[in-house]
């Protein structure tokens, strides 16, 4: 008799039926089983969000709530951005570091209202982050309130030249502008639709009430979107420069390094921001570059000849080369270099390129 499993069961999103009714190859991802692809492939979902639209099933990620007459002070403290620039409706990136100015997750906060915020976690960090937010407001000991509210939600991101056409085609009234949120009736369910993706597309996420999700996502599919997995939102965010947790952020690296000090306002005083800067100040031993290469992809890890190492890299459906993004050091980071990567033991040429590498 075969030994029971002591493995956790993989969270499913409330569209699962439907990945598996598209023939969606699902796989684990952060705990959840989630798409990677469907039968067309990583390719053609990825020229189609390109060039039309394509829809993603998001709902992996977390959401923190935060409210309370304190909940702004409370967020100045803990994301590096300047929450007070933060308008209701309004829609602003940050990263959440430790003392040290290690990242500990990147994130989008939404401003529901005066004192009420919604911040969207990576889905890896959830568990982190939601620990990190409950220790540091009891800390701050003011009149705030967290919770957890990554059950009251799925998320889908339409993305595309297509994607606002056709998600304001089942909307009562316009969609937001970019960087802000509104709630609006999509077929005749609340929905909250933010101006925000991470393809380099123009386009929307929305945050619904899991019962609806399914309705939804049958809707802009009806209407054109190109149901796209995991792989082809990674091959859209590496061709415009986006960052992706684990790989390109992370603990042991800061936001300078990274290229995030447009996202760091260390006069707010929140946490890290000493040590972020100090790097400033000082300048960054390494920074986190863009790269193309002659042939050949890089992947995670492959070392960079002469000091440095690979975060990201693929093969770009619309540039048709390898790209990348790579930590060398700072004397390196010029656009223009020419780079060795060491991929499994063979050198490949690859030149620092500027951010970001695909515009349209």
């Amino acid at each position: 008799m075969a030994a029971a499993s002591t493995e956790p069961a993989l969270k499913r999103t409330p569209l699962y039926d439907k990945h598996v009714a598209a023939g969606a190859k699902l796989v684990p991802f952060a705990g959840w089983e989630m798409p990677v692809q469907y039968p067309e492939g990583v390719k053609a979902e990825h020229l189609a969000t390109r060039a039309t639209a394509g829809v993603f099933d998001v709902s992996h990620m977390g959401e923190i709530a935060t409210s309370g007459p304190d909940a702004e002070a409370f967020l100045q403290r803990l994301l590096s951005n300047d929450l007070t620039k933060l308008q209701t409706g309004g829609a602003q990136y940050s990263v959440l570091l430790r003392e040290d100015g290690g990242v500990l997750d990147d994130l989008f906060t939404y401003r529901l209202g005066a004192d009420t915020f919604l911040t969207v976690t990576n889905a890896a960090n959830h568990e982190k982050d939601l620990a990190w937010w409950l220790e540091q407001a009891s800390a701050f000991g003011g009149d705030v309130t967290v919770e957890d509210v990554a059950d009251q939600y799925a998320m889908l991101a339409v993305q595309g030249p297509q994607a606002r056409e056709i998600v304001g085609a089942i909307s009562d009234s316009p969609l937001p502008d970019r960087f802000t949120c509104r709630y609006k009736m999509l077929r005749g369910q609340r929905v909250l639709v933010c101006g925000t993706g991470y393809t380099g597309e123009d386009g929307v996420e929305l945050l619904i009430d899991p019962a609806d999700a399914p309705m939804i996502w049958d809707e802009v599919v009806r209407r054109g979107a190109v149901p796209a997995g995991l792989a082809s939102r990674d091959t859209l965010r590496l061709e415009v420069n986006y960052h992706l947790y684990g790989n390109d952020l992370m603990e042991s690296r800061g936001p300078i390094e990274a290229g995030l000090g447009w996202a760091c306002k260390e006069d707010t005083g929140f946490i890290g921001s000493e040590a972020v800067a100090a790097v400033r100040s000082a300048g960054p031993a390494e920074k986190l570059v863009a790269f193309t290469m002659e042939s050949g992809i890089a992947r995670q890890g492959n070392p960079i000849i002469g000091g440095g190492e690979v975060t990201s890299g693929t093969m770009s459906p619309s540039l048709g080369v390898g790209i990348g993004m790579a930590y060398v050091p700072a004397a390196s980071a010029e656009p223009g270099t020419e780079i060795e990567i060491d991929v499994r033991g063979k050198p490949r040429r690859a030149t620092v390129a500027k951010k970001p590498l695909y515009t349209k």
